[in-house]
């Protein structure tokens, strides 16, 4: 039997090559259906790649050509010919660890952060460019926004509102996904006509306020189950004492704080649901699922995340892979039957 789900995919630049490792697994299960994708800023990138590649066959079951969509898309963003080179040599490099150090203590990364914090994008001037600006534009958008396959939505966040905005259907375009991944201090505000408010509109990364957002996936025409795919760290141990620690723990915070507030407000229904202080069909009754390996990402930064380096990028789609191997093997059976995350726990 065919079991349908939801996949919820969290946004963290160059990280997201685990939500493509976790992609890549997936698509080789066939009697699992994606029936809708929510992403933000990379996991807006992977869920638009997995769409048109799924819809080219008319019908939304091309599993070949999403895989080979996801492969296209993480070689243009490490900017290398080939990756699979990369995954023969990356058992063979240094640890993933050392990457990490090395970017986070380079003048050049040091001058970078510098610079990010006192120069304005907009000073720039006719010399600034998005350089994710054209690999986006090489999407399908007719296969991204068909009506055929997952329901896709992308979120940004409203400069001025400092609302969410959940883009979906023909409304997503290059300037959508350009704004679910735009990084303040890095890009400039995305500007797009908004039909909702009827003028244009400066967007900024989906992460500040849905990362990924779950409600759109509420839907009863789609299946309760969401499998949140988490490449933002949810627990460190340590106590980050250093700038750089800081720095990288205060992002994954914020980065992790609106996933963490969806879940909350679930785990809050499902209690009521549980105690019959809510009748059933009033409220969907979520099944949550995460697929995640915190203890690979506590090795990377904020650097790794912002500089795409081809041996990290296919060491985090290997342990993407694994991490949905380990997803499956555990938890396939529980699918379209009862979550596998202990929200429980997780809040009380």
């Amino acid at each position: 039997m065919v079991k349908r789900i939801n996949l919820a995919l969290q946004g963290g630049g160059a990280h997201g090559a685990f939500t493509w490792g976790v992609l890549d697994r997936i698509l080789e299960e066939d009697d699992i259906e994606i029936a809708g994708i929510s992403g933000t800023s990379a996991g807006a990138l992977n869920g638009a790649a997995v769409k048109a590649g799924l819809v080219s066959d008319g019908v939304g079951k091309d599993r070949a050509a999403a895989r080979a969509n996801l492969d296209w898309l993480w070689t243009q963003v490490a900017g290398v010919r080939d990756l699979r080179l990369t995954h023969w040599f990356a058992p063979l490099a240094p640890p993933t660890e050392f990457y990490s150090t090395v970017l986070e203590s380079s003048p050049l990364m040091a001058w970078a952060d510098t610079a990010s914090r006192v120069v304005s994008p907009y000073s720039y001037g006719p010399f600034y460019n998005n350089p994710l600006e054209k690999i986006v534009d090489a999407f399908s958008y007719d296969r991204v926004c068909a009506e055929t396959g997952p329901a896709l939505f992308i979120s940004a966040t409203n400069v001025r509102t400092g609302k969410i905005r959940v883009f979906s259907g023909e409304e997503i375009d290059t300037a959508a996904i350009l704004a679910s991944g735009c990084l303040p201090s890095i890009f400039q505000a995305v500007e797009k006509h908004d039909p909702r408010t009827g003028r244009l509109e400066a967007f900024w990364d989906g992460g500040y306020t849905g990362n990924p957002a779950l409600f759109p996936l509420f839907r009863h025409d789609l299946p309760a189950d969401v499998v949140v795919v988490n490449i933002n760290p949810l627990y460190r141990a340590e106590i980050p004492r250093t700038g750089g620690d800081i720095h990288n723990r205060i992002n994954e915070i914020s980065f992790n704080s609106s996933l963490l507030r969806e879940l909350r407000a679930i785990h809050f229904v499902k209690q009521l649901i549980a105690e019959g202080r809510m009748e059933q069909g009033r409220m969907r009754d979520v099944l949550v699922h995460m697929i995640a390996d915190d203890a690979f990402m506590r090795d990377l930064s904020v650097a790794t995340k912002i500089v795409p380096s081809p041996v990290v990028i296919s060491r985090l789609k290997a342990a993407g892979r694994a991490a949905a191997d380990g997803f499956l093997a555990a938890h396939k059976d529980d699918l379209n039957q009862c979550g596998s995350v202990d929200l429980k726990a997780m809040f009380d």
